[in-house]
Order: structure tokens, then sequence, then C-alpha cells
């Protein structure tokens, strides 16, 4: 077996790992907070590869019926305090995303997270917080300083677990949406864009 397929084979089993430790009443909880936003505005933040997957998930939001927004585009409108900021940070200290949000529940906004530290500062400032595990960019160091006494080794580099993690999961939860409003993918068609 090549090491790339036995690298995907390891990252994949993880994926599925850290998603069944998810929070049913956490995922319960989100799902809720995006449902009562339908009408009013949904901002997400992200950073990075975290900001990537912010952006998956918006486009798949919108193709839903949404009114969302990525955080940073130039169309993002201001917020009101009955909108919802859904913020995705693996280490929960990502200062523009942590900023953003502050400035969110200043407003009165509601704030949903998705993070692997529940007590990080951008879970202490949500509303409602999803943990979803996996090695963030900071725990990098620690986890070097393991693997050498240890000599195990983590073949995804730096906060790939989480992203990875936290993309699937979005996917899970924009599947539940689409279940929960009736819709299908020709729903969702209906709203892609078509660049032919």
């Amino acid at each position: 077996m090549s090491f790339v397929k036995e690298v995907s084979s390891w990252i994949l089993q993880g994926i599925n790992s850290i998603i069944q430790d998810a929070s049913d009443e956490q995922i319960e909880g989100m799902i809720q907070h995006i449902l009562q936003a339908k009408g009013k505005k949904v901002l997400v933040l992200g950073s990075g590869r975290s900001g990537i997957v912010g952006r998956a998930f918006a486009l798949r939001l919108m193709q839903s019926g949404f009114s969302v927004y990525v955080s940073g585009e130039t169309i993002a409108p201001a917020l009101s305090p009955s909108d919802l900021i859904l913020a995705i940070s693996g280490s929960g200290t990502t200062k523009v995303v942590v900023t953003q949000a502050e400035i969110a529940k200043e407003m009165g906004a509601k704030v949903v997270s998705l993070t692997s530290h529940r007590d990080s500062r951008l879970g202490q400032l949500s509303d409602h917080v999803v943990v979803i595990k996996g090695r963030t960019k900071e725990e990098v160091d620690i986890d070097f300083v393991r693997r050498q006494i240890t000599g195990e080794y983590d073949m995804a580099p730096l906060g790939t677990m989480f992203e990875l993690s936290a993309l699937v999961f979005l996917d899970g939860v924009i599947a539940d949406i689409m279940k929960r409003l009736g819709q299908n993918e020709t729903d969702l068609k209906r709203r892609h864009a078509h660049t032919q």
C-alpha cells in the first residue's frame, strides 16, 4: 500500500471517530440556532483552512435558502441583533475570529462556534459551542515532544484533523437541515451558480 493510501485511511478513520464523539445535544443546539436564523442574516467566520471550510458550509447554507455571508467578503452587510454568527476555529483563539465574534456579541447577535476547545476565548463568548476534537496548530509543539518520547506519529499535519472533521461534520449538518426543511438536491440546484 502506498503511503498516500495509508495516510488517507488513517485520516478517514480519525474523522469518523471525531464526529462520532461529538455531543448529540451540541449538534441539535447548533441546528436549532441555524433553523431559527432562516430569514435573518448568517455570517460565517473562519481563517486559513478553517475559513475554507466555512466558505464550503456557507455555500450549502445559501443553496438551502439561507441569507448567508462570509466575513471579509465585500458583500457582507452590517449585522443586527437578530442575526447569527457561525465561527470556526480549532484553537478557539484565532485572533481575527475571536475579535469578530466579540463585536457580534456586543451587538447582540448570537454566536455559535465550532472548536476543539470549549474553554477557549471563542468558546467562552459563544451562545452555543460544538466541540469537534482535533489537534490544532498550538498543540503541534507539545505533540512533537510527546512523539519524540513515545515514538508515536501523527500522520495529519497541523490542524488537518479538525479542519477535515469540521468539513464532513458540517456537510452532515446540511443534510439534517435539508431533511427538516423537506429539501432535496433539486432544491439546492436551483440556487447553484451556473457557469456555462
